[in-house]
């Protein structure tokens, strides 16, 4: 194999490296197409592993980084719904409508607090250590008393 044809394939298999979708089927195939001498061939892909490496570890530290990032929006966001919805409660307002929202203060979807472990029924257990909360708040709902359990209704802001 001449040196420009050799150039021309292993450029080839660099833009399957960076094609997301090629499949490993074709990339292997373009690497059984190189007639270079084993030494050469071994070196050539040993440097294309390296590169590959060298990527993965550039993008899980991307991914690290944007997660650390996601992370401090979430909070920030959540501080400022609550900073909203202390304001809102502080003046006893439970809808504010604006040009672009309508902020309002709502009840939250029922939900079940486990009062005391030990007291729950064997029906609404599934796991010794797990209690079907949902089943809790069904039986509840329909007026069965839960020992252990009791209904309890939260606030959260909502933005529309």
């Amino acid at each position: 194999m001449k040196l420009y044809e050799l150039t021309e394939t292993y450029k080839n298999i660099e833009n399957l490296l960076n094609d997301e979708d090629a499949d490993i089927e074709t990339l292997e195939k373009a690497l059984e197409d190189v007639q270079d001498n084993i030494e050469n061939k071994a070196e050539n892909i040993a440097k294309l592993v390296r590169n590959i490496d060298g990527d993965i570890k550039a993008l899980k530290e991307e991914e690290k980084r944007l997660a650390e990032r996601r992370k401090a929006l979430e909070n920030k966001q959540k501080n400022v719904k609550k900073y909203l919805e202390y304001q809102l409660k502080s003046l006893k307002i439970d809808k504010v409508k604006t040009g672009l929202f309508t902020v309002s203060i709502q009840n939250n979807a029922p939900s079940v607090r486990v009062v005391d472990e030990g007291l729950i029924p064997s029906d609404f257990i599934y796991i010794k250590t797990s209690i079907s909360k949902r089943e809790i708040l069904q039986a509840l709902k329909a007026g069965k008393e839960v020992p252990g359990a009791e209904i309890k209704q939260t606030k959260s802001i909502r933005i529309r």
